[in-house]
């Protein structure tokens, strides 16, 4: 079922000629002494053509049926008429956005988050909303709670190695991971999705705290590891200019305690209190 433009008549200058028509069956019998018979037999048909008048507002399609038929989807604005015998059945064309509910559901490594989404989305073929599916937004709804939970599985909520894509990491990936799932599911329904993302993620209460302490000590091995790679190169880096310049040469006892003392100051949480020797070198 794909969507079939359909020529409709101007409202208004058809209506005019029908109020005028329908006067002039009223008026006839009355001004003329013509038989009232055929007169109002007019007037009840020219009436009954009125109700071929129907209004389409911007941004808005009419979709028209006869007898269970689909003849066509009518999209210019204003006040259009048809066949009266058509039925026609309006679907909006606007953009329209919602935000799913909170999901709980398990991410790639088993553990359970909260997930939800921000969906933009739009009618696109009329004619498939209406008669593809029972009811189009219920059906956007419901396919797109589908797709969340199916894309919410497919991925960790951290990042474990470089490279890896996870759901708090990488928003941009995750947003188009989620518009492809929905495209493949409202397509049928002549639903086009403008934009998907996430608005809200996070683990669930009952194991929260005990992720937020995993976060934190995995945040203070990474700053340790960094700190230590540094003061190392550092550290090298004094060994070297000492020797290279001559200034002091030491043994490999007086080297491993300078070594010592170097990454105690470069390592430690808290300043060093520096111990001044008065007396000679050794």
């Amino acid at each position: 079922m794909k969507e079939n433009p359909i020529r409709s008549l101007p409202g208004i200058p058809v209506l005019l000629i029908l109020l005028l028509l329908d006067v002039v069956a009223i008026a006839l019998p009355l001004t003329h002494g013509v038989h009232p018979g055929p007169a109002w037999i007019a007037a009840t048909v020219v009436t009954f053509l009125m109700a071929g008048v129907y209004k389409v507002e911007p941004n808005q399609a009419a979709v028209l049926s006869l007898f269970g038929k689909y003849v066509g989807t009518v999209k210019q604005d204003g006040l259009r008429w048809n066949n009266p015998f058509y039925a026609k059945r309006k679907i909006s064309l606007r953009v329209r956005n919602f935000e799913s509910g909170r999901l709980k559901v398990n991410e790639l490594d088993g553990s359970p988050i909260e997930i939800a989404a921000v969906i933009v989305w739009r009618v696109v073929d009329s004619a498939e909303a209406v008669f593809n599916v029972d009811d189009y937004e219920s059906f956007v709804h419901i396919q797109s709670e589908a797709a969340l939970r199916a894309m919410a599985t497919s991925y960790p909520y951290d990042q474990h190695e470089e490279g890896d894509i996870s759901l708090r990491s990488h928003p941009a990936e995750i947003s188009d991971r989620l518009k492809e799932h929905l495209d493949e599911r409202l397509t049928a329904a002549g639903v086009e999705v403008l934009e998907a993302r996430i608005s809200h993620l996070a683990y669930a209460p009952e194991i929260a705290q005990a992720m937020l302490q995993r976060q934190q000590a995995n945040a203070v091995i990474a700053a340790r590891t960094r700190i230590v790679a540094g003061a190392v190169g550092m550290v090298e880096m004094a060994l070297a200019e000492l020797e290279k310049n001559g200034t002091v040469r030491l043994d490999e006892e007086r080297r491993a305690a300078m070594v010592s003392n170097l990454l105690v100051v470069l390592c430690g949480d808290r300043s060093t209190q520096p111990i001044v020797n008065a007396g000679s070198l050794y």
